[in-house]
């Protein structure tokens, strides 16, 4: 992924660039330990804790620079959030799975909890950038500490972490963000708003055509946007974590200060040149380019 980003956050003594992958200093993780299945993101089956065929002796994709050509989409829309380098270099403090093969499986049970800490980490210092949100940025700095403390712990002490609880927690947190953003984006607003319609939290809009409409302010978390033509949909401040964009043609769409986006997110969509992005994320190198 491209580095054409604005990095600097909140989070204590560091920015986000650490909750961004770096392949480089990671030992092929996500080409070990997750499994796929056979289908229109992967060309074939792989089991948990099996190196992936086109993974290299030095760790690096044999086969990156044509995954989406060959059957391997899946690869291309996957992100750690950083988990692979943490548990590369701070956890296993840079003894890979190969030197030290009886540390492997634990090391393969460590990085999705450690995946899944780092994506709240993204969510965390989001919702700390957003000055709406004020009012609980005590809350949010509380959160982020602590969750920090689990990502530094050894692995034993990691696979005993209950990311669930923690996640509910955060949820909350992000929620409140999110009312209060947009809620506080409504009474800045001037000039009409277009016909709006409401959506509750999963809502099912696979395949429906909302281009061109107006979905600022929006609630669509955790919505089933695949392969929905949002061509030119105004999505700003409209809070989206959790949108499964599959496929979905964001073309000419602005989401521009919408929340708790994801660069996956925007991987597993169809975008161009016209599509306008939060500055923390990168256009994926396969969308369009403008009028294609």
């Amino acid at each position: 992924m491209g580095q054409n980003r604005d990095n600097k956050g909140p989070l204590s003594g560091s920015s986000r660039l650490d909750l961004q992958a770096d392949c480089e200093n990671c030992f092929g993780l996500c080409c070990v330990a997750l499994p796929f299945a056979a289908s229109v993101d992967f060309a074939i089956d792989k089991a948990g804790g099996q190196p992936c065929h086109n993974l290299q002796d030095d760790f690096r994709c044999g086969v990156h620079t044509k995954l989406r050509q060959i059957g391997f989409r899946g690869c291309t829309v996957y992100d750690c959030f950083g988990a692979g380098q943490k548990v590369s270099q701070v956890t296993y403090e840079g003894q890979d799975w190969r030197q030290a093969p009886g540390s492997a499986k634990q090391m393969y049970e460590v990085f999705p909890i450690m995946w899944q800490l780092h994506e709240l980490l993204w969510y965390l210092s989001e919702a700390l950038a957003r000055e709406a949100a004020c009012q609980i940025h005590d809350e949010l700095s509380q959160a982020l500490a602590k969750t920090e403390q689990y990502t530094q712990l050894p692995p034993a002490s990691l696979l005993k972490v209950d990311v669930a609880a923690i996640g509910q927690k955060v949820n909350a947190l992000l929620l409140r963000t999110s009312e209060l953003v947009r809620d506080e984006a409504r009474r800045q607003h001037k000039g009409p708003l277009g016909r709006q319609k409401s959506y509750g939290r999963g809502a099912d809009l696979i395949g429906v055509r909302l281009k061109g409409a107006d979905l600022r302010y929006a609630n669509l978390r955790g919505a089933y946007l695949i392969a929905a033509d949002l061509r030119g949909a105004d999505m700003r401040v409209a809070d989206l974590i959790g949108v499964d964009f599959r496929d979905a043609d964001i073309r000419g769409a602005d989401l521009t200060g919408s929340l708790f986006l994801t660069q996956a997110q925007l991987n597993a969509a169809k975008g161009d040149a016209d599509t306008k992005l939060p500055p923390s994320l990168a256009r994926p190198p396969h969308w369009s380019s403008k009028g294609q």
